[in-house]
């Protein structure tokens, strides 16, 4: 070592050691061996002259400068030597990183670095060649980037090495020959002259060359253009008779890429002639030389080679044939061409045959050969196919291909368009695919690039698609589409003709989905996003807006396209492009009509034009929102509809697409929209409501027809709309809506016309559709507003025609029909009617409803068999004859007259719809034939005369029996809260028809009962709903009970009283729904309490109370409401029973008898809740009136046994409780010994007499002090070894001890035991406590395991006892009785119960309790405190932890100080620090750090004492865990913020000297502990005693960096607070600053960036420190984590990175080298990824 390197080391050691002892100081630096300092002022001697010490300090500087650049030069050598030895490694990623640390070596010393490499490969001749790769990749990179820094002898050298490398194995060794290869390349670019003379020493004539020297020239002209032509000459002549002298395959290829490199390197000079050094080049001084390479390339290797090689010729001959004399090219062309298109037939990758077909035609071209024309069709023909093949996207050679094929197109398509032609228009008329779309390519691309010689081919190309646009192939149509789409870009589609591609255009954009589906076959995934009506959707639109030239053609021919219905799903693309074509065209002319006729027949009329949109837009979202775009496109064509309608539609038509705008198709209303398109006038509202529930908000058809006012026009608009119906019966819906249109215009106009038009519709509709017919009947309904007579009259007249009969009538239309369609036919005459009475005026409605719409309407429904009317029972029929009542009924009550209507058909009405009713089936709800027939009996009940009571209660039974058993039973495992009343078939529409129809039936019972309001009444309509409100069926019961619910409030409400009416039922409605009240489902309880909650106002009512008495007792029957929706049987009974106390309350005396039968009866309920409800009445209603049950009490003794055992009844458990605690009263002792000594596990019946001791305070407490002495006074458990081998005894329960702490639990979850709990809670507390943790782990006794196991041999279910579980069991009761069940669920939560039973986890589940005793239950703390001081000196080591565990959790909270316990409990504490046991030694400090959290305030004063205990517990020996060095580290990490300062500097030092040790623990625990109080320390020693503390700072800077990698998160945590800590020690504010910016908890630390900052930082303000830093680092290079090893050489990089030159004396190389170089044979590889970039970083030595 240097004599620099040792004095730099002693300086850092000695000011460091200054620093230790608390003042920093310099220290003199030794004097060098030499005699003089190192900075020239080691002879400052006072009588010396100034001269002699200029000498001496220039001969020190010139020294010390020689020293140093031979240091340099030794180290960059032996770091170079390093890395290159490295190269080895076997991993991929390794060899990356030394090849990039070369390379970043490389960066500031090439020379070296390049020479280090060109020593090392010379020397180590069997280097394996993979390695020798990456070194000469390496060179080739650095020599790439520093090629202006190299001198000539080292380019020299480096240029000798790669070639010897490249030329050293005869073999072709691709990456290695390949990488030397680039050496050359790169050096090259700078020292061609030498370059070329090295490779040309090894191209000599008459000698065969090494391949790899041929690639080199090959790749040299082509890096540098201009350097290596002017060789070229003479490396051609050279290298020509070489060729004939290539044997080998591989040696040819070889030849034939360089001829082909330097062809192409030629052109590109003389292409740049003006740049080039040598601008007299010309092509002529090559030609002679590159045809005699042609001809052996031709004529020998073409003819015998292999197929690479031959392919690699044809490559060459491309750039070739530029450089041929012209008369040579012209002799070679009729044997070239023909032997290059061969290799079309011999390779499947042809895409370089192409390439070099391209070129040599351009050759020929550019010579103006006429040898083309011989060889054109051949040509054609083999470019022809190869353009067929078909394209796969997934293969670029493949595209490829087909550009270079289209790019030979282009060159024959510019010399010979006639001829190209003319062989590929009759391609089109062939049948094939493939070819059909290959030719349409090339004819696309030839229109596109060859546009001016195509010009005057125009008409022949668009005559020659003919066929083409007839073909239904996906793929040919797509290539139409697009070549089309060139056509019209090029003008093609303005020439005859033209039109034609327009329609084809049209034609695809209306293509279904499912015929591309269809048709696409296995290529459709390649087709899905390209699909043909996709491409001429978008086609369409480009040309309708980006191409002027087509406005013209496209206008207004598009318009034709609209009408017809197979141009249907084109009409939003239509719309679209017409639109803009319009706007233009405004734009143009403002004022001028947009349609010119000018005698065009097939445009459409305005009329058509107009019924068109309108009917599309019925369904805006459907293809592709044609709806907006339809509605658009009227909006533009306004003033050509009719010039009345443009400031109307202006208006409007925006306001629809706005509406359309704020909706998707999901959730648009149909309903709604449609009433915005068609919206009638305000007057019209009311009765137009029953055709559409929605009310209109805006106008469009209506309001259009009245603004034109024209009957001619209006006329001409319903014959194009009745024209156009027939094309709409493949689309329902739209013609549905056209039907309302229909009616929609008729209504405006004169009745002549309304006439002929229904009779038209009527005798054309085709019935059989059931849209159809809807939409039939909504036209006469709407038409009906304007024009009723005229709708009736021609209805009329068709159903007395013979349309109705079998046999032939006087329509031919309907000849020889078929009962079903004549069935069709009636159903919708029905519905027309119905619709028709809906629509009609009211004024003119009730006169002629009967007459003319309800016999009309019976006439159609039924037949005549012989005279007799024979019904049919088709449901469409029914369905229709149902909504027809309906319409006309509820048009009937609207109606300001209909009070004193009286229809004369009402009762055969009714039972007509009752029939219907029965006819459906019981069990679904699939059609809306219940709630519509129901429905019209609501309207029909309202109406005169009233119904007979048979009637009435035919119809109620047959209502109430489909509409109750609607829902099926609930499957077995969902309990009644999770099914629902609603149906659960059919999904949301059968859903939302049930409620309906549930609504319905109620309206259809409240409109009965209006027609007797007596109680009476009230009874019969309650009696039909008695069955359903006992039914075994939860889903009925629950509708019945509303059902009822909603008829005694509207009875209620309506009930009118004049005199005094008594209500002899009350008794007996009562008892029929307050045993509903715990019925399963939570639904039906609700309602049965309505129900009483109206009968008790009832009873008020009748005695003559006013209707708006509150009465206390009944409100508060819906204050009992919430208790019935609580699962809980307890709460639900309790209400029950606090129901059947009001009920006492108000019940008369005479009803009583009555209520009691009838919930006597209801005791047997199907319904055991109900059953057991009623019981609880019967008990409460006896209680109240009558003291029965004192009389019972020696029957309720003599069957206690028996029911017991039969039944689990809740009157019989009271019954029980109540003897056993008679029995007690008079004998506990006996009573409590007797139930102790029964078998245990006890069951369910011994555990309810245990419960019933404690019903009274003073006996509870008795059973309590009896079980407290049986629990404390016997032995706690035995000691037995189960096996003789055994080498622990096995604890057991004692039998007296368990049975006691088994019914203290019973007695203690008993709510009556509360105050006798609360008498004895510190007793039970401790008792239990000590109890819990003498069982932990604790076996059953012998007698309860044996017993066990006979009854899992027998196969019965036995309950097994736990122990502990029991203790805990019994705690928890105690707990809950003594009123702290907030500790119970805090518990609960923090999972402390199960804590509490296991060995493991016993301590903290003691301190949970003690935390949760704290928080919730502090003035109990001192009685219990008291009595745990007791245990103290307990024998059992279980009892002291458990005491001590709790005690000490007790200090963490401020009770303690606030009870004035803290003294006392500190004291008793400190006393237990000797104890034998670690677990309480280390509780003890643990308690006595959490006075911390309880009382801060008090840490001071206490500080000596804390602080003794816990160094005590830092030097505890007997310890051989460290549990409690652990405990008292965390402990003063709690204290350091609080204790005195004066005392904690005193042990500053010793407690940071103690703990450092545990930094680098095995343990994870010591080390995040330690770190975190290093931490604590650092914050606390700020002020006086920061200089004393230095020292431990800057020795535990590199393990806290490094323990950043820790493979644990806590340890990370504590280094990033220790680190933010030490930060303000080290008195940089930077340094500070960084820590606090990147250590923050949270945040993600990204460690080579906060590293690198730090090693910055630590480098500018501390440069002394380095040598130690580094020193530090090195010990970590052997850590046993695999992160920290890595990170420590990553820390010496940086801080090598960093330093400054004169901080290089600190390091010592070789310790450093070493241990890297050990590291580079790590067995991980991220840390010799690592070493390996230090390496690279160690460049600043050298």
């Amino acid at each position: 070592m240097s004599a620099e390197i040792v004095w730099g080391r002693g300086q850092v050691t000695a000011r460091w050691e200054a620093v230790g002892r608390g003042r920093a100081r310099r220290v003199a630096p030794p004097t060098p061996v030499n005699g003089c300092s190192e900075g020239g002022s080691g002879g400052r001697g006072r009588g010396a002259s100034s001269g002699l010490k200029r000498g001496i300090q220039v001969h020190t500087r010139r020294q010390k400068e020689a020293r140093t650049t031979v240091m340099s030069e030794t180290y960059a050598k032996r770091l170079s030597a390093i890395l290159l030895d490295a190269v080895t490694d076997k991993d991929p990623q390794m060899q990356e990183q030394v090849c990039g640390a070369l390379c970043d070596f490389g960066e500031s010393k090439p020379a070296e670095v390049l020479s280090a490499c060109e020593e090392h490969l010379r020397l180590h001749e069997k280097l394996a060649h993979p390695y020798r790769t990456i070194i000469l990749r390496a060179m080739e990179i650095v020599v790439s980037n520093h090629i202006s820094e190299l001198d000539k002898d080292t380019a020299r050298a480096i240029i000798l090495l790669a070639s010897n490398e490249m030329t050293k194995v005869k073999e072709l060794v691709s990456d290695w020959q390949q990488a030397a290869s680039s050496v050359l390349v790169a050096v090259g670019r700078r020292f061609i002259s030498s370059v070329m003379e090295e490779l040309l020493s090894k191209f000599q004539p008459g000698l065969l060359p090494h391949p790899c020297t041929v690639h080199t020239l090959a790749s040299l002209s082509v890096s540098n253009v201009f350097g290596v032509v002017p060789f070229l000459t003479s490396i051609l002549s050279t290298m020509l008779p070489m060729l004939g002298a290539a044997k080998h395959d591989s040696m040819k290829v070889v030849f034939c890429c360089a001829l082909q490199r330097f062809s192409e390197s030629i052109l590109e000079y003389l292409a740049n002639l003006d740049q080039a050094p040598d601008p007299t080049v010309r092509k002529d001084a090559f030609a002679s030389d590159i045809f005699g390479a042609y001809d052996i390339l031709f004529h020998q290797w073409l003819q015998s080679g292999g197929a690479k090689l031959r392919l690699a010729v044809v490559e060459a001959l491309g750039p070739m044939s530029h450089l041929l004399p012209s008369e040579k090219l012209e002799e070679q062309l009729p044997k070239l061409l023909p032997r290059v298109l061969a290799f079309y037939k011999k390779h499947t990758e042809t895409v370089h045959v192409s390439k070099s077909l391209g070129q040599i035609l351009e050759a020929a071209v550019s010579v103006g050969s006429r040898t083309l024309d011989i060889h054109l069709n051949s040509l054609l023909a083999a470019l022809h196919a190869q353009i067929c093949v078909p394209v796969e996207s997934s293969s670029p050679l493949v595209m490829s291909n087909q550009k270079e094929v289209l790019r030979c197109f282009t060159v024959l398509a510019c010399c010979s368009p006639d001829r190209l032609l003319a062989f590929l228009l009759p391609k089109l008329d062939t049948s094939n695919e493939r070819t059909r779309v290959g030719t349409l390519q090339v004819l696309r691309h030839v229109i596109n690039a060859a546009a001016a010689q195509m010009e005057v081919k125009k008409p022949v190309i668009l005559s020659s698609m003919k066929l083409p646009l007839l073909d239904t192939n996906n793929k040919v149509k797509r290539a139409v589409v697009q070549v089309v789409s060139a056509m019209a870009h090029h003008g093609y589609l303005e020439q005859p003709g033209g039109k034609a591609m327009v329609e084809y255009i049209v034609q695809q954009c209306a293509l279904p989905p499912e015929a591309e589906i269809q048709k696409l076959g296995a290529d459709s995934e390649a087709l899905a996003a390209d699909s043909v009506r996709a491409i001429s959707v978008s086609t369409l639109y480009l040309v309708s807006t980006t191409v002027d030239r087509m406005g013209e053609v496209l206008w207004p021919y598009l318009l034709e396209f609209l009408v017809p219905i197979r141009f249907t799903r084109a009409l939003s693309p239509l719309c679209r492009s017409l639109v803009h074509l319009a706007q233009k065209r405004q734009e143009a002319g403002a004022h001028a009509p947009l349609i010119q006729y000018n005698g065009n027949v097939h445009l459409p009329s305005p009329y058509a034009i107009t019924t068109r949109l309108l009917a599309v837009s019925s369904h805006p979202y459907v293809g592709d929102g044609r709806g907006a775009a339809s509605l658009r496109l009227l909006n533009v064509l306004h003033q050509d509809i009719h010039p009345a309608l443009g400031q109307r539609w202006v208006t409007a038509i925006p306001l629809l697409l706005e509406h359309l705008d704020e909706y998707s198709e999901e959730t648009l209303s149909q309903k709604e929209w449609e009433e915005k398109l068609l919206v009638v006038r305000e007057e019209e509202k009311t009765r137009v409501s029953l055709l559409w529930e929605q009310e209109e908000k805006t106008r469009f058809l209506r309001d259009s027809l009245a603004v034109v006012s024209d009957n001619t026009w209006v006329c001409h608009l319903t014959l194009e709309m009745c024209k156009q119906l027939p094309n709409y019966n493949g689309t329902p819906l739209e013609k549905n809506f056209l039907y309302k249109c229909v009616g929609t215009t008729l209504g405006a106009a004169s009745s002549k016309v309304v006439r002929k038009h229904l009779r038209e519709l009527l005798e054309t509709a085709r019935y059989q559709e059931e849209r159809e017919h809807e939409g039939l009947a909504c036209c006469f309904g709407i038409c009906a507003i304007s024009h009723l007579d005229d709708t009736l009259a021609q209805l009329d007249d068709f159903v007395k025609s013979d349309v109705l009969r079998k046999s032939a009538g006087i329509f031919n239309l309907f000849k020889n029909r078929s009962e079903s369609e004549a069935n069709k036919v009636r159903s919708a005459l029905i519905l027309c009617y119905g619709h028709v009475a809906a629509g009609a005026p009211r004024e003119l409605l009730l006169a002629r409803v009967e007459a003319d719409l309800f016999w009309n309407m019976s006439e159609c429904f039924s037949t005549k068999v012989l005279g007799i009317k024979v019904e049919t029972q088709d449901p469409a029929l029914r369905l229709s004859l149902v909504q027809s009542v309906c319409m006309a009924t509820q048009a009937i009550c609207s109606s300001a007259h209909s009070s004193s209507f009286h229809l004369s058909r009402k009762a055969e009405l009714v039972a007509q719809m009752v029939e219907f009713i029965r006819a459906e089936p019981p069990d679904s709800l699939k059609t809306p034939i219940w709630k519509k027939a129901m429905l019209a009996c609501t309207y029909l009940v309202t109406l005169e005369p009233a119904l007979e009571e048979q009637v009435q209660a035919d119809l109620i039974h047959s209502c109430l029996h489909r509409v109750m058993a609607v829902l099926p039973e609930p499957e077995e495992g969902d309990s009644p809260q999770e099914v629902s009343a609603a149906p659960t078939v059919g999904g949301d529409p059968q859903e939302s028809l049930y409620l309906d129809t549930v609504q319905v039936l109620k309206d259809l019972l409240t409109s009965l009962l209006l027609w007797n309001m007596t109680p009476l009444g009230l009874q019969v309509m309650l009696e039909h709903l008695s069955p359903w409100i006992k039914s075994p069926r939860g889903h009925e019961r629950v509708r019945a009970v509303g059902l009822s619910a909603c008829l005694l409030q509207f009875f209620l409400q309506h009930l009118q009283i004049s005199a005094l009416v008594p209500f002899h039922n009350l008794g007996l409605l009562i008892g029929l729904f307050s045993p509903r009240c715990a019925d399963l489902w939570p639904a039906t309880r609700r309602e049965a309490v309505s129900c009483i909650h109206s009968l008790l106002y009832l009873q008020l009512t009748c005695v003559g109370f006013s209707r708006d008495y509150q009465d206390d007792v009944a409100e508060q029957l819906l204050s009992l409401k919430d208790g019935l929706v609580h699962p809980d049987p307890a709460i639900l009974f309790h209400t029950c029973h606090s129901i059947a106390q009001l009920i006492a309350k108000r019940l008369p005396p005479d009803q009583l008898i009555n209520l009691l039968l009838t919930l006597f009866e209801s005791l047997g309920d199907p319904d055991k809740n109900c059953s057991r409800a009623a019981s609880v009445m019967i008990n409460c209603l006896l209680k109240e009136r009558g003291n029965m049950l004192q009389e019972k009490v020696p029957e309720i003794v003599s069957v206690l046994r028996s029911k017991l055992q039969e039944t689990q009844e809740e009157h019989i458990l009271q019954a029980a409780q109540h003897s056993v605690f008679a029995l007690a009263t008079h004998h506990c002792a006996s009573v409590v010994s007797n139930l102790l000594g029964s078998p245990l596990p006890f069951d369910s019946h011994t555990c309810t007499l245990w419960r019933a001791l404690a019903l009274e305070p003073g006996l509870a407490a008795q059973v309590l002090g009896l079980l407290l002495e049986k629990i404390s006074k016997d032995v706690l458990f035995e000691e037995s070894q189960a096996f003789l081998l055994s080498s622990t005894p096995d604890r057991v329960a004692t039998l007296l001890p368990l049975a006691a702490t088994c019914a203290l639990h019973e007695v203690a979850s008993a709510p009556a035991s509360g105050p006798a709990v609360l008498e004895l809670y510190p007793q039970l507390f401790v008792a239990l406590l000590l109890r819990v943790s003498c069982t932990v782990g604790v076996q059953p006794p012998r007698q309860l395991q044996a017993k066990e196991r006979r009854s899992a041999s027998s196969g019965l279910a036995s309950r097994s006892l736990e122990p502990c579980s029991s203790a805990v069991d019994a705690l928890q009761a105690v707990l809950v009785r003594g009123g702290n069940e907030d500790v119970v669920q805090c518990m609960e939560l923090d999972g402390g119960w199960q804590l509490l039973r296991t060995s493991a986890g016993h301590e903290e589940g003691v301190t949970r309790l003690a935390s949760a005793m704290a928080k919730f239950a502090g003035p109990r703390l001192p009685l219990v405190m008291k009595l745990l001081f007791t245990t103290q000196s307990s024998m059992y080591e279980v009892q002291r932890v458990t005491s001590t565990a709790f005690l000490a959790e007790l200090l963490s909270s401020n009770v303690v100080n606030d009870l004035m316990l803290l003294e006392s409990l500190l004291y008793n504490l400190m006393a237990r620090q000797k104890d034998t046991s670690a677990r309480v030694r280390r509780l003890v400090l643990h308690g006595l750090a959490n006075i911390t959290l309880g009382s801060p305030d008090k840490v001071q004063t206490h500080s000596p004492q804390l602080l003794t205990a816990m160094i005590g517990g830092l030097d505890d020996g007997d310890d051989p865990h460290s549990l409690v060095a652990l405990e008292a580290m965390v402990g003063l990490a709690r204290l350091m913020d609080l204790v005195d300062a004066w005392d904690l500097h005193a042990v500053l030092l010793h407690i940071a000297v103690r703990i450092r040790p545990f930094f680098d623990s095995e343990r994870m625990e010591l080390r995040s502990v330690s770190i975190g109080l290093f931490g604590h320390l650092n914050k606390a020693c700020r002020g006086d005693c920061k200089d004393v503390f230095l020292e431990q700072v800057v020795g535990g800077l590199v393990p806290l960096l490094l323990h950043l990698r820790d493979p644990h998160a806590p340890v990370v945590t504590a280094c990033r607070f220790a680190l933010r800590m030490c930060g303000p020690n080290l008195e940089c504010e930077e340094l500070a600053a960084v820590f606090q910016r990147h250590l923050q908890e949270g945040h993600d630390l990204h460690f080579g960036e906060f590293l690198n900052t730090t090693c910055k930082h630590l480098m500018r303000h501390f440069p002394d420190l380095l040598g130690r830093l580094l020193s530090t680092s090195l010990f970590y290079y052997k850590s046993s984590w695999e992160d920290v090893r890595a990170a420590a050489p990553m820390l010496t990089g940086f801080l090598v990175l960093h330093m400054e030159a004169e901080q290089r004396p600190q390091v010592d190389l070789e310790q450093l080298l070493t241990a890297l170089q050990l590291l580079l044979k790590d067995p991980a590889l991220k840390v010799r990824l690592k070493a390996v970039k230090t390496l690279g970083r160690l460049v600043k030595f050298a």
